[in-house]
């Protein structure tokens, strides 16, 4: 009797893990939220940062991207949750194949790094920037247009004022921080993508 109730009830788990094949509407929703997601990504990681650098003045380029990032890290931050969400929901734990768990492994790493970004590392890096700025200001830096314009003042500034030295140092190092975990979440999604479309009987 025993038996046939553990039997039963395994039956029972098999059934309620099996259930809850997505629709057509929960498809397309999550392809357009992958899609867009990982074009966005594309855009500010690999165009949008590089073409203002070089065509607008270093302060205004710092201003921007002090208001655009942290917005474009919240909108990424949703957009890996829905994904996450309507994954999980369809593929229960019990049933997970080994592509799909990395699958799951590959989204929680892209929320992650999104949240850190979004809560932690770009508040910081537009604080020390605006500090950065501040001493630039001072000494008639900051209009320049392109990375490499008056790269000897700057030079000199960081050899004359340790305090600014310090700052660029500190800035540095959370905007790497921040690029490489950028790059990471872009790899992940760009990786779920490729799953996802490899998995589409047709075009």
């Amino acid at each position: 009797m025993t038996e046939v109730t553990e039997e039963g009830a395994d039956l029972q788990l098999g059934s309620m893990a099996s259930e809850g094949t997505p629709g057509d509407h929960v498809k397309v929703i999550q392809l357009l939220v992958l899609s867009a997601s990982f074009g966005m990504q594309f855009w500010v990681t690999f165009v949008a940062g590089f073409v203002m650098i070089a065509n607008v003045p270093r302060h205004t380029f710092g201003l921007v991207q002090s208001k655009l990032i942290p917005f474009y890290h919240h909108i990424l931050l949703c957009f890996i949750f829905v994904n996450l969400a309507i994954f999980a929901s369809y593929h229960p734990r019990e049933l997970l194949s080994p592509a799909e768990s990395i699958q799951i492994v590959l989204f929680l790493i892209s929320l992650i790094t999104n949240a850190m970004n979004a809560r932690w590392f770009s508040p910081v890096i537009s604080k020390i920037m605006f500090k950065v700025q501040v001493i630039e200001k001072e000494h008639g830096l900051g209009q320049e247009v392109g990375r490499s314009a008056n790269k000897e003042g700057y030079r000199l500034l960081q050899n004359k004022d340790p305090k600014y030295c310090d700052l660029r140092r500190r800035f540095m190092f959370y905007h790497a921080i921040s690029s490489f975990s950028n790059l990471l979440s872009f790899l992940c999604n760009g990786a779920n993508l490729v799953y996802i479309a490899a998995m589409l009987p047709t075009l």
